[in-house]
């Protein structure tokens, strides 16, 4: 059986990120998607209502191999205790691929997991950032986010 492990802040969680959590349900048997908490860094947006509303996201998408965590310690040490055999890490574009294949050499040598990247396809321009700041200047976001989680950040 083949279970990856998604990790981010998903802070928020966009139709991007909703694009590699399905192009991953459909590689793998499981697919646990962790949302990382640094508790050195403020969240925008409480964890516990960002997790709920993306159950109910994987609910209305029928994603029915796909379960929400949350977690602090190292991502490598979460997908373990989890049962993942990959990490999965999405990707938006070749400035992507350079971050992430660093970070996936790293967790190679320090977890010795591989790490398998999936596109974020069309919806590649979104960012949680860019989302944000369009936010800041009271720009409409609804169409970059499920409807679940634009509640919450309305």
């Amino acid at each position: 059986m083949t279970k990856g492990f998604y990790a981010g802040s998903f802070d928020p969680f966009t139709i991007g990120h909703l694009s590699v959590v399905q192009r991953s349900a459909k590689m793998f048997d499981e697919v646990v998607v962790g949302i990382g908490v640094n508790p050195q860094k403020k969240r925008r947006f409480d964890v516990q209502k960002m997790k709920e509303a993306m159950q109910q996201i994987m609910k209305r998408y029928n994603l029915t191999n796909v379960s929400i965590i949350t977690y602090e310690n190292m991502t490598a040490d979460v997908a373990e205790e989890n049962g993942a055999t990959f990490l999965i890490r999405g990707l938006r574009n070749g400035m992507d691929y350079e971050q992430e294949e660093n970070l996936a050499l790293i967790n190679e040598e320090v977890s010795g997991y591989d790490t398998v990247f999936v596109r974020a396809g069309k919806f590649g321009y979104i960012s949680s950032s860019m989302v944000m700041e369009l936010l800041k200047y009271g720009k409409d976001v609804s169409k970059y986010l499920p409807e679940e989680v634009y509640q919450i950040v309305i």
